[in-house]
């Protein structure tokens, strides 16, 4: 098996250099990572929660400042961290679940005291501590332990006893690492369906001879559009070209190939033709807690269109890019700039030199933005997959995800005097 850091170190390399398109992809590589780092992580009798939380904190802090646009993958390494405390407090819960009370009356026979061995009070009381909030209704209900299949054990002694609570603290180490990896696991399942699951809602949105507009090109939306055509839906598409990588170009050709009647606009026609659209249907880049999206660079101006005509603007988002920050955030990156050379070859980029002076001072310079910030005001829905939500009930679809310690995961620097 590859050593974790290799493995680690290569991801970041990956991440520095851009060689991961998509949100997608780096949040299910980001889930394959660390996925690894848990089944390789050996964890103490003691603090195994802890152990874990540590380990995958240290690879998150390396790769969110490896790349900190790329919000998921963030979002991946909080989902994880949730996860396991989730799954340590689920066995904790367990545990005192399938104890009797220690104080119990004196009435009750021995007998029932030596059918349930648990923990003493002061593991109880530590356990309850390190948990971050009470567990859910649906999570006491999915771990309440069957009564038939609580083991019983005969009091034969300390000897026994001692044997018996080192094989349950042995169990229980395993079982909290097994625990956790099935649920990264189900989550990486989760992104790897999370298109389908979107797109089966499609044909509760986009009815008969309805226009759609959407901009650029996202693989969600492609599936999305294509959900509702194999549901007989009968409409048209309006693709917005989006430069300056024109990414609009293959959407549409993927849309033709597909059997859709597709209309390939350019950017600045976008307000001309507002006026004709039913829908605006857009994927996002990541969705922040406010309900703001980090969207492809013109997505403001077709929102502020989609205002003004009161279009719906419809947001298709998978839940790994449901971000638990906000934009105020001070380790929140909403943009970064791309190369030049998509808007000019470096030909007609050193005409606009200045000379004059001996050394080339440019005349000219050139901003090209990857994303626009679209605020939750001019965003009418979010089709997720687990279902379509208001803009203002986001925030609590993110408390679900995310715990409230692990929201800041790169460490303060400390002041210096």
């Amino acid at each position: 098996m590859p050593d974790v850091q290799s493995l680690v170190n290569e991801f970041i390399l990956k991440l520095k250099k851009r060689k991961i398109e998509g949100s997608q992809a780096n949040a299910r590589q980001t889930a394959v990572l660390l996925r690894s780092v848990i089944s390789q992580q050996r964890i103490p009798y003691t603090s195994q929660a802890a152990a874990l939380i540590d380990a995958v904190r240290a690879v998150g802090q390396q790769l969110t400042a490896a790349n900190p646009i790329e919000l998921a993958v963030g979002n991946i390494v909080r989902r994880v961290l949730h996860i396991i405390r989730e799954e340590d407090l689920s066995l904790t819960t367990g545990a005192i679940e399938g104890l009797n009370v220690s104080s119990v009356s004196d009435d009750d026979s021995d007998t029932d005291k030596d059918d349930n061995p648990g923990l003493s009070a002061a593991a109880l009381a530590a356990a309850a501590r390190s948990t971050l909030r009470p567990p859910s209704l649906q999570t006491l209900l999915e771990d309440l332990p069957d009564s038939s299949a609580i083991p019983h054990t005969s009091s034969s002694g300390d000897n026994s006893d001692g044997k018996s609570k080192s094989a349950d603290k042995s169990t229980k180490s395993r079982k909290l690492k097994h625990d956790v990896i099935e649920a990264v696991n189900e989550l990486i399942q989760d992104i790897d369906t999370c298109h389908d699951q979107i797109a089966e809602q499609a044909v509760e949105h986009i009815h008969h001879n309805e226009v759609i507009l959407t901009l650029g090109s996202s693989k969600t939306v492609l599936e999305f559009l294509c959900a509702a055509k194999e549901k007989k839906r009968s409409f048209r598409v309006f693709v917005a070209e989006g430069a300056p990588r024109y990414q609009g170009h293959l959407l549409a050709k993927e849309l033709v190939a597909r059997g859709l009647q597709t209309t390939l606009i350019t950017d600045s026609a976008v307000f001309a033709m507002i006026s004709r659209v039913n829908m605006v249907i857009v994927g996002a880049h990541a969705v922040m807690a406010n309900g703001g999206v980090i969207a492809p660079v013109g997505l403001n101006m077709v929102a502020l269109a989609a205002q003004r005509h009161a279009v719906p603007f419809v947001v298709l988002a998978g839940c790994h890019k449901l971000c638990p920050l906000y934009p105020h955030n001070p380790e929140v990156l909403l943009n970064e700039l791309r190369s030049p050379s998509e808007l000019l070859d470096f030909g007609e980029f050193s005409d606009c030199m200045d000379f004059g002076y001996g050394t080339g001072t440019p005349l000219l310079h050139v901003v090209n933005p990857t994303f626009d910030y679209v605020p939750p005001k001019l965003v009418s829905l979010f089709i997720t997959d687990i279902g379509g939500h208001n803009p203002s009930y986001m925030y609590r679809l993110i408390a679900d995800y995310y715990s409230a310690d692990d929201l800041v995961l790169q460490k303060k620097a400390a002041s210096v005097n």
